[in-house]
Parts: structure tokens; sequence; C-alpha cells
């Protein structure tokens, strides 16, 4: 989706399709109980705007990840599809 810009996707559909969670209504159940910040800003709402060149950080299992977006993905594939969706940022680089 592109409203007047880069194209954008929902970010519980994005990590849905990084396979982050099972389902679209759990990643979206994660984004609401905080936690994830979109390019540094705290987000908490499902329908968040996630574009190709974000950045998105968030906590799992006591550890904090660092994510780039490299792509949106067009649906939800395999493991190794989802790994091309981005690439982990060192925390040295943040």
């Amino acid at each position: 989706m592109a409203e007047g810009g880069a194209p954008f996707l929902r970010l519980d559909t994005w990590l849905w399709h990084a396979r982050l969670a099972k389902t679209k209504g759990e990643c979206a159940r994660l984004i609401e109980g905080g936690g994830f910040r979109l390019n540094r800003q705290p987000v908490t709402k499902a329908h968040a705007r996630i574009r190709q060149g974000d950045v998105l950080t968030y906590l799992w299992r006591e550890e904090v990840r660092v994510w780039r977006v490299l792509a949106l993905g067009e649906r939800r594939g395999p493991p190794a599809e989802a790994r091309t969706l981005y690439e982990d940022v060192p925390q040295t680089e943040q």
C-alpha cells in the first residue's frame, strides 16, 4: 500500500510476514503490550505503518533485538523467505 509516498505495511502484518508470531492477532497483542519502537519512537498501535529502511527495536525473550526492514513482503512464506525481510543491526550501530 502507498499513500502519496513510499509503500508501507501495517506493523502487525509485517511482523506476521517476518514470522515473529504464529498469528496476526498475536502480533497485534505483542505491539499493544508495549516494548516496540519504530525509528526510536514508541509504538503501541498494530496499524502503525512500517516502510523499507525503518528500524524496529523490541524486547524478545529478555533480549533487545534491532532489525532494519529490507522488504515489506507480500505473504507469510517459509522461514528462509521471512529472514529476507530484515537484517539484524548490531547493538553498536544504533
